[in-house]
């Protein structure tokens, strides 16, 4: 029996790196088709969203089946409803990159990013994929290293999305309100998603040391 749990377990983790996988694809293909007005690639985004709340629904499903029949205690519990949290908050970064491409698909053939603001969108778009990536390899390694660089990539998305709002107030601005709506938005689609990676981070840290900081 014991075999078979850690087996179910294994599966959860492999689970969970998928997911992260197909968001860091959607976030690296999302931000292109925002910023050179692809329509394919959002439509691909879009599409694939999908897959990631399919892996949600059946990690999701696995993990109850564990609790209820497995009754896990101690370390074991604590990987099973940490496990739940994490699906949550990866299944809401395929979102985000999800609304990204659907700002991208519903102002082409424009851009949705005027160009006062474009290298604004640019750092924003490095940075986050910067974030999937991180996500990504700590899932897979649990090395805590990478969990502090994931959260410097979210302080940068911070700074950014400050900035955004700067571009917005400056006086030289001359955009219409469709296009300051889009900035707005935009910027906090990817400030969010680098916050859901943050609270990846901080469930693998409580993992490994037992301890969970929460701010």
């Amino acid at each position: 029996m014991r075999q078979i749990f850690e087996a179910e377990l294994q599966q959860v983790g492999d689970d969970l790196t998928e997911m992260s996988r197909l968001v860091e694809s959607a976030i690296t293909r999302a931000g292109t088709a925002l910023l050179e007005a692809d329509l394919q690639l959002a439509q691909e985004v879009i599409a694939s969203d999908k897959t990631i709340d399919a892996i949600e629904d059946s990690l999701d499903a696995r993990c109850v089946h564990l609790l209820a029949q497995q009754a896990p205690v101690a370390t074991d519990l604590r990987i099973v409803v940490s496990a739940l949290r994490m699906s949550a908050s990866l299944e809401r970064m395929g979102d985000l990159a999800r609304h990204v491409a659907q700002v991208a698909r519903g102002r082409y053939p424009a851009q949705a990013i005027v160009p006062e603001a474009r290298e604004t969108f640019v750092n924003m778009h490095d940075a986050a994929v910067r974030v999937a990536q991180r996500t990504t390899k700590l899932l897979a390694t649990r090395d805590l290293t990478v969990a502090e660089a994931l959260e410097r990539e979210d302080d940068r998305l911070d700074e950014l999305h400050q900035e955004s709002f700067n571009k917005l107030l400056a006086p030289e601005w001359q955009g219409t309100v469709q296009e300051a709506v889009d900035v707005t938005l935009v910027a906090r689609y990817y400030e969010r998603f680098g916050d859901h990676g943050v609270s990846v981070a901080r469930r693998v840290t409580f993992l490994v040391t037992g301890d969970f900081h929460d701010e």
